[in-house]
C-alpha cells in the first residue's frame, strides 16, 4: 500500500507540474512527495497507538521538508503538494485523491470546535498558495480555492472561492471540467510524443555526425 500510494503521488506530480521531467527526479527531489511518504509512516505508527513515535516521524518530516502534517490526518494516494513550504494539515483533516495543494496552505481549525474540526477535501480540488481552509466542513469535488483566501464554510462541488472571508464567484459544470481534463491529458500525450520524436531526431543527427 505504501508503494502504491508513493507511485500515485509521483504520477500526480507528473500530471500537475509542467516542470516535472521524470519519475526518478520527482522521487529524489520533490519535498511534497517526501512529506507524504513520511506521513504515511507516521500514520501507521499512529494507528497502532505508537503516538509518540508517530509525532517524532512527523516532526522529522517537517524539519526536512517544511511541511507539517499531523500523524492522524487521512490522505489518499495521488495528492500533489507543490513547493510545499509552510503547508499545515491538521489532525482530523481528510484529503482525497487528485487534490493539489500549493505552498503556505493551512487545513486547520478555528479553535472553537471539538471532534471533527479540520476540513475534508474531496477529489480534484485545487488549493492555491497561502489559502486557509478552517473548520470541520467539506470542500466539494473539483472546487478551486484562490490564493490567500480564508474559507470558513462548506464549498459546493466545482465552485471557485476567493477573498477574505471566502466567497463563491463561480460554479462550473462537471461536463466542462471533464472536457478541460480531457484536453489536458491529450496535450500531455502530444507533448510526450514530441519529446520522443525530438530525442530520436537528435540521436540520428549525432550518429550521422560521428559517421562523417
Amino acid at each position: 500500500m505504501w508503494f502504491q500510494n508513493l507511485r500515485a503521488d509521483i504520477r500526480a506530480a507528473r500530471v500537475n507540474d509542467p516542470a516535472a521531467r521524470n519519475s526518478f527526479e520527482i522521487w529524489l527531489t520533490y519535498a511534497g512527495v517526501h512529506a507524504l511518504a513520511w506521513h504515511r509512516v507516521a500514520y501507521f505508527f499512529h494507528k497502532i497507538r505508537l503516538k509518540l513515535l508517530a509525532r517524532i516521524v512527523s516532526q522529522l518530516a517537517r524539519f526536512f521538508t517544511g511541511i507539517e502534517i499531523h500523524p492522524a490526518a487521512k490522505i489518499e494516494g495521488g495528492v500533489f503538494i507543490d513547493h510545499g513550504m509552510g503547508v499545515v494539515i491538521g489532525e482530523t483533516a481528510e484529503v482525497h485523491r487528485g487534490v493539489v495543494i500549493y505552498q503556505g496552505v493551512t487545513l486547520g481549525g478555528t479553535g472553537k470546535e471539538r471532534g471533527k474540526r479540520h476540513p475534508t477535501i474531496m477529489e480534484d480540488v485545487v488549493i492555491s498558495s497561502g489559502a486557509k481552509v478552517l473548520g470541520g466542513f467539506t470542500v466539494g469535488k473539483g472546487a478551486k480555492i484562490g490564493a490567500g483566501a480564508v474559507v470558513l464554510k462548506e464549498v459546493p462541488p466545482y465552485a471557485t472561492v476567493v477573498g477574505i472571508p471566502g466567497r463563491i464567484v463561480r460554479i462550473r459544470t462537471p461536463e466542462s471540467e471533464d472536457a478541460t481534463h480531457a484536453n489536458m491529458v491529450a496535450a500531455m500525450a502530444l507533448s510526450h510524443e514530441a519529446k520522443e520524436a525530438a530525442a530520436i531526431e537528435a540521436a540520428r543527427a549525432a550518429e550521422e555526425e560521428r559517421s562523417k
